[in-house]
């Protein structure tokens, strides 16, 4: 279930959110009615889960009678193997650069929802969800704060194109440490959520094919979920 986290800044309830995935995913994401949590360590880049320089400059004095800087670097390059990420897009519009950066082809699809409806949606009783807005710096200059949640939640600069909203669960179990290999999930893990909540609309990526349409529908209504498709905007014709 959502949990609020001190630190995180949180977007107002009605901001429009997007998810963009292709078929597979989605219809994977009715068949589950859950959302995939990522395992940080394999989203791709390196810098996920990692603090600025001045925070690891500052490690010696702040946890010197806790641990030495060394084994801490460790700990917090390890904590990314316990943490699961879910990614969506702040924008009140479709973003042609979202449809380019997730999908391969035209045969993708686009959730729209809120942060209220994902927040209201999830239903993990099991594992605390924190959600926040990414945070963009520069890992030369800015500082973070020490915790385990804050670096999922800071990204480079150069990301900021992403504006991006992240949801974040953490999951470590008793009797398994950091030392260990052993961890609590491979991938990732699956968040179970009320889809009819969760989603506010459904849109096909830029010339998607008909039959893609066609399909969506059908298989929306296999399972039940009553929810419009519409096309892209960005298929639109212009007026001259």
């Amino acid at each position: 279930m959502y949990k609020k986290y001190p630190g995180l800044v949180t977007p107002n309830d009605n901001m429009t959110i997007w998810r963009y995935m292709d078929f597979t995913k989605f219809v994977s994401l009715l068949d589950k009615q859950a959302l995939f949590f990522c395992r940080a360590d394999k989203l791709g880049d390196p810098f996920e889960g990692s603090y600025p320089k001045i925070n690891v400059s500052r490690r010696a004095e702040i946890f010197r009678d806790i641990m030495p800087p060394e084994d801490l670097s460790k700990v917090y390059k390890q904590t990314r193997e316990f943490t699961a990420v879910n990614c969506w897009h702040m924008n009140r519009y479709e973003s042609a650069a979202m449809w380019k950066l997730y999908l391969k082809s035209n045969e993708g699809i686009a959730i729209r929802s809120t942060f209220r409806r994902l927040r209201d949606s999830l239903q993990d009783k099991e594992h605390d969800t924190y959600i926040g807005k990414v945070q963009y710096i520069d890992y030369d200059k800015d500082k973070i704060p020490d915790d385990s949640i804050s670096p999922f939640v800071y990204k480079r600069k150069s990301f900021e194109h992403e504006v991006e909203l992240r949801a974040i669960i953490q999951v470590f179990i008793k009797g398994i440490s950091l030392a260990d290999n052993e961890r609590p999930f491979e991938d990732g893990l699956y968040v179970p959520v009320a889809l009819d909540l969760l989603i506010n609309q459904i849109y096909l990526a830029p010339t998607s094919p008909r039959w893609l349409r066609e399909l969506m529908e059908s298989v929306t209504a296999k399972y039940g979920l009553k929810k419009k498709v519409y096309q892209s905007i960005l298929d639109e014709k212009p007026i001259y």
